[in-house]
Order: structure tokens, then sequence, then C-alpha cells
């Protein structure tokens, strides 16, 4: 009857450090989770910002004005265009002899 308590005592021991074990660990994963839902959170409200910031970078005004200032761009004029006429390929050009 001695040798039956010792071993139920025994197996009462590690069935307790077992679920203790599984419940730390159980804590350690959820820890581990908030974590990374936190982090995927901040990741998405950092990829939307970027998302805004390359919008408004691609803006005609803000390309307009980055052009005008930095590159000291102008407007198109006829004034100072030049127009080349170039013969569709294939076309039969008539050489002078």
């Amino acid at each position: 009857m001695g040798r039956i308590c010792i071993l139920v005592a025994a197996v009462l021991m590690f069935s307790a450090i077992s679920l203790v074990t599984a419940r730390y660990q159980a804590r350690q994963l959820y820890v581990e989770l908030d974590y990374s839902k936190t982090q995927a959170l901040k990741l998405d409200i950092d990829w939307r910002q970027l998302q805004l910031d390359r919008a408004e970078q691609a803006r005609n005004a803000n390309i307009d004005k980055l052009a005008r200032e930095q590159l000291s761009m102008t407007s198109i004029v006829p004034e100072r265009t030049i127009y080349i006429n170039q013969l569709a390929p294939g076309a039969n050009v008539q050489r002078a002899k």
C-alpha cells in the first residue's frame, strides 16, 4: 500500500509540474502573440502613412513646384519648340540623281 501511495504522489507531483509548465508556456505565447499583433498594427499604420506620402509626392503640383524651384525648368512655349518631321518606317524615299 505504501508503494502505491508513493507512486500516486509522484504522478500527482508530475501532473502539477506539467500543469504549471503548460500554463507558463501558454502565458508566454499569449504575450508573444499580443506583441506580434501590436507590431503588425504599427507596421500597417506605417505602410498607410508611406502610401499617403507617396501619393503626396506624386501630385502634379508638387512635381511642377520641384521642377521649377530645384531644376529651374520652365513651361513649354511655342517659340522655343522645335518640330522634327520623320518619315514613317518603310516609307519610300526618292533619292535625287
